[in-house]
């Protein structure tokens, strides 16, 4: 049984114009253990789909229509209150920047001890010990001294690892995963990568993995939904989607990670740029972008369809049945 399953969300922003509509129908599940990846360009809606699942939407976006189930519970209809038990006790969130997660006028004990307290009945010395030991299985070195630091003394790298364990203070069944990696140098990008398969597969929490870095997908993820305009284009293993893309887009992102075997001038890029969210073009929102468009991508628009062991929204699959 899927652990978080999203069917048909639409996120919509009211503004004195109309309303933009941001997420566009989009529908995947999570099983428990799995790693899913999110990816795509800047303003392809991948943060508002986890902020939604979250329930950090901010004032007007707001959730239209569709459901999110967690354990085949609807969580998306919730009130405040109810939300932030959710948070943190079923779901844990890593976001880009560690510093906007941790509070710089408290140790990282304080701030852990406090989020296991509010979860999980513990004295506490119990809910010191526990944060003690998140910080070493988050790989802090010296963890019993590092408890009373504040988070200015922590590099870039090891103040994520304290974001992680908050995440995992109270054990959610579900982590999202909001660019986790994008502010670290590879090096700690590599160790963050690890950590967070090792989650998987000691916890066997469920990873919602946001990013526009295929190769940290390549690196992390079982399967893979691409992104684009509002609206999912493909989705499927990992393996599958790099190696053999059902569509173009898929294909363009997949051509442009630069090839260390190859010595070339220029890399590999998409002309153009994605749609605003008032000018999302009639079809298939990424026609104007398109090397391989024809008449029917630019009246009509394309649902999620199987191509092979992975599913793409592209005419091309059911046209030539043939990949992009």
């Amino acid at each position: 049984m899927s652990l978080l399953q999203v069917k048909n969300l639409v996120v919509e922003f009211p503004n004195r114009r109309g309303t933009l509509r941001a997420i566009d129908g989009i529908s995947f599940d999570i099983a428990p253990g799995e790693i899913l990846g999110v990816v795509g360009e800047s303003g392809a809606g991948k943060s508002l789909t986890g902020a939604s699942i979250i329930g950090l939407l901010e004032p007007p976006g707001r959730i239209a229509s569709g459901e999110v189930l967690l354990e085949g519970k609807r969580i998306d209809n919730l009130g405040n209150d109810e939300l932030r038990h959710i948070r943190g006790r079923k779901i844990g969130a890593i976001f880009q920047d560690p510093l906007t997660s941790l509070n710089p006028l408290y140790s990282v004990g304080k701030q852990l001890t406090e989020t296991i307290q509010a979860h999980l009945p513990v004295s506490n010395a119990e809910a010191r010990k526990r944060a003690i030991d998140l910080l070493k299985d988050t790989g802090i070195p010296a963890a019993e001294q590092r408890i009373d630091h504040y988070p200015h003394q922590f590099s870039g790298g090891m103040r994520q690892r304290v974001v992680i364990a908050l995440a995992l203070a109270a054990e959610p069944k579900l982590i999202v995963a909001d660019e986790p990696t994008t502010a670290l140098d590879v090096s700690i990008q590599a160790q963050i990568i690890s950590l967070l398969k090792n989650i998987c597969k000691n916890r066997g929490a469920a990873v919602m993995l946001i990013t526009h870095d295929m190769g940290v997908i390549a690196e992390t993820c079982d399967r893979v939904a691409v992104m684009y305009a509002g609206r999912i284009v493909e989705i499927g293993p990992v393996h599958e989607v790099i190696n053999r893309p059902a569509h173009p887009y898929t294909a363009g992102l997949m051509a442009s990670i630069p090839d260390i075997t190859q010595d070339r001038e220029y890399l590999n890029q998409i002309d153009g740029a994605m749609p605003r969210l008032n000018a999302i073009p009639t079809g298939c929102a990424f026609n104007p972008r398109c090397p391989k468009v024809f008449d029917r991508c630019r009246v009509e628009r394309p649902e999620l369809m199987n191509a092979g062991a992975t599913r793409a929204a592209c005419w091309l699959v059911e046209q030539n049945g043939i990949t992009a």
